[in-house]
């Protein structure tokens, strides 16, 4: 029974990082030359910031943002029309600000959150 459990767990945690791995990386760019990467859904999304990865989950935010939150690390990833925030809540500090991907640059929504609320573009 051991050994079920053993193997069920470890094609479990197999699976899953082979979903954020088929998922397209979005690299996000800071001001005071930070940097981070992102994949996954609307939902659930992998952070790797100072080559650590992180799994944050979507919250309820305010209108007009996303806001992704791993309570037990503290990550707390806010997400506007033109610019993303990431902040600490447990040492209460703000990690990167004014952070973009390419396609925010020009303009556009990263394909990360494009069809999410509240960012559905009519």
């Amino acid at each position: 029974m051991k050994q079920f459990l053993v193997i069920t767990s470890l094609a479990l945690v197999t699976l899953s990082n082979l979903a954020y791995a088929s998922e397209e990386v979005s690299a996000w760019t800071c001001s005071d030359n930070k940097q981070f990467k992102t994949t996954g859904t609307t939902e659930l999304i992998r952070l790797t910031w100072e080559s650590k990865t992180f799994d944050l989950k979507r919250e309820t935010s305010l209108p007009g943002s996303l806001r992704y939150k791993n309570a037990a690390t503290g990550h707390d990833l806010v997400v506007l029309g033109n610019k993303a925030m990431l902040f600490n809540i447990k040492s209460g500090t703000r990690m990167a600000d004014f952070c973009q991907t390419a396609e925010m640059k020009t303009g556009k929504l990263p394909h990360l959150f494009a069809g999410a609320e509240p960012f559905v573009q009519n």
